[in-house]
């Protein structure tokens, strides 16, 4: 009896086993840490607000801090052709994770003041940017741990059940805090958090020294400019801007809630937190039919899932249609968003994974920040003539509309994976 497969088989298993829980530890992280939509989101919202600022300005706030997603090209192409010390990724994890920490420590200890609208929004940047560039890191760690393996479905699975396991958390935390005025201490929470991944990277993240030879940075440079020469890579970009520019964001429905509605911060926050358990069951969901479904088919999926997300909230009339349109957003707005990630991870070179990637989720991050600004000038501009109502459902469905432009691209994108199809086989 042959015992060979099954005893080859269980480094595998092991090795597959250590990723999952390293991408699980770092995201979860990274879910409880991450200024726009981690614990402190809800807080900063609340403060902004207590403040006396409009819609527009707290949306113009949320896209401005937004930005440095929108720069993750810059810190694919440092992690891709600067190592520190041979190192691609893990100093980089070290260093990005100590910067957070210490930016969210420093507003702990130097609380914001009423009105100091643009220095919060200053020292925001630099926590932003650290999670945003660990990200990046992350990311690019996956695509090549997880692409070699078939596994980067599975992963991304794994990491955005890990992200949103921390946000039922956040969501309940960051409502009692801001409902108690606590909004500050959620700095120093997140500050303690994200110290987390700097100590994982140390012990946990091994990484080949590589030599920063010229011959390797020729190689890895000709690399990146066959994927930009890739019309699939451009096709997924374009995609990924419209899946992602929905006017209809957090900030209008946060407001809404809780100002036109007279809901809570403790009640909206308890939704974030629903959002995510429906986002955990997407997620496993997903891991278990992400490779037996033809991806064509789950791109049309990704694209109905978004739509749905967005227009379950004509519905929205209290707190007990809350709940059960929060389920239902949860699980379809989350399943879209793998497919897409997926589509983006399946289509990255191992040796530029951290631009590539990089790359195609700055796209997608500036479609949400314009469409985040835009969502809250319309919103604002509505109110005056239908009412805060009817500027609600006016915005519903022109996110639901922008939505739906995805599919004009659908063609374009089989065109591109029967060529690459079609390509793998004459090799």
């Amino acid at each position: 009896m042959n015992h060979s497969g099954r005893v080859s088989a269980r480094p595998e298993r092991r090795e597959a086993l250590g990723l999952a829980t390293l991408f699980a530890a770092i995201y979860f992280i990274q879910g409880i840490g991450e200024p726009t939509e981690g614990l402190i989101a809800q807080p900063v919202r609340s403060l902004l607000a207590s403040w006396g600022h409009s819609a527009s300005e707290i949306a113009a706030f949320s896209a401005l801090l937004s930005i440095p997603w929108v720069l993750k090209p810059l810190y694919g192409l440092l992690s891709d052709f600067v190592p520190i010390a041979g190192s691609h990724r893990r100093y980089y994890l070290i260093v990005t994770s100590a910067a957070t920490s210490l930016g969210l420590a420093y507003l702990y200890l130097n609380p914001p003041q009423p009105g100091s609208y643009h220095w919060l929004l200053v020292m925001l940047m630099v926590p932003t940017v650290g999670v945003a560039f660990s990200d990046v890191v992350a990311d690019a760690l996956m695509v090549e741990k997880g692409q070699p393996r078939g596994m980067t479905g599975q992963l991304q699975s794994i990491q955005w059940t890990a992200l949103y396991a921390a946000t039922i958390v956040t969501g309940f935390l960051g409502g009692y805090l801001s409902q108690h005025g606590q909004q500050t201490l959620a700095f120093l929470i997140c500050a303690v958090f994200t110290a987390g991944t700097a100590i994982l990277a140390i012990f946990l993240v091994r990484e080949t020294t590589r030599a920063n030879s010229s011959h390797e940075a020729r190689a890895a440079w000709a690399a990146l400019e066959r994927t930009f020469r890739t019309p699939a890579v451009w096709s997924v970009a374009v995609f990924l801007f419209l899946w992602n520019f929905n006017p209809f964001s957090t900030s209008v429905l946060y407001l809404h809630m809780t100002r036109s509605m007279g809901l809570s911060e403790q009640f909206y926050g308890n939704t974030v937190s629903i959002l995510a358990v429906a986002a955990v069951a997407a997620s496993i969901a997903y891991y278990f039919y992400c490779r037996r479904v033809r991806f064509e088919l789950l791109i049309h999926l990704s694209i109905a899932a978004g739509v749905a997300s967005t227009l379950a909230y004509w519905g929205l009339s209290g707190p007990v249609s809350a709940v059960w349109i929060t389920l239902l957003v949860g699980f379809t707005y989350m399943t879209g968003t793998l497919i897409q990630l997926d589509l983006a991870a399946r289509i990255c070179p191992p040796e530029t994974a951290g631009t590539t990637l990089a790359l195609l989720m700055a796209v997608s991050n500036l479609g949400y920040s314009l469409s985040v600004a835009l969502g809250g000038s319309l919103y604002e501009g509505w109110m005056e003539t239908r009412g805060e109502v009817g500027a609600f459902d006016m915005l519903v469905r022109v996110g639901a509309l922008s939505t739906c432009a995805c599919w004009l691209v659908v063609p374009w994108l089989r065109r591109q994976d029967q060529f690459a199809e079609n390509s793998a086989d004459k090799d």
